[in-house]
């Protein structure tokens, strides 16, 4: 059975390194913190690769991302994988829980997940997960 759990989020720290760049493009390394308050408690490192397009919007990244702490009570952590692009035509991305990687009382853990952004700037973080 999937459940929902929501969580708003802070981005603590964004260390961005660009490795390559010519005619207009980029392709750069980042290493973000997050801390979560929610049905998902606890804080995350992630590493992504992203290319920026010479149009400005334009851009990609993939991405892994542990988060150590509890989904509605239950202690552990896992690993997300994020792909995402977007371009004047629009945006899509997703982040899907890496298979097995979930550890404690999220041993098991399957899922997916997205995020928004409100009206304010803040971050909306929802997983649709199964424990089996």
């Amino acid at each position: 059975m999937t459940t929902r759990a929501t969580s708003m989020f802070d981005i603590e720290s964004w260390d961005e390194e660009v490795y390559d760049e010519r005619e207009g493009t980029k392709l750069a390394r980042v290493r973000v913190a997050k801390t979560f308050r929610g049905d998902v408690e606890g804080a995350s490192t992630t590493d992504l690769l992203l290319a920026y397009g010479a149009e400005e919007g334009s851009a990609a990244y993939v991405g892994f991302e542990r988060l150590v702490g509890s989904i509605k009570g239950r202690a552990g952590s896992f690993v997300l994988h994020h792909t995402a692009t977007s371009s004047s035509d629009g945006r899509s991305a997703t982040w899907s829980v890496v298979p097995d990687t979930g550890t404690g009382d999220l041993s098991g853990l399957r899922g997916e997940a997205e995020i928004s952004l409100g009206p304010d700037g803040e971050h909306t973080f929802s997983l649709d997960y199964d424990l089996g």
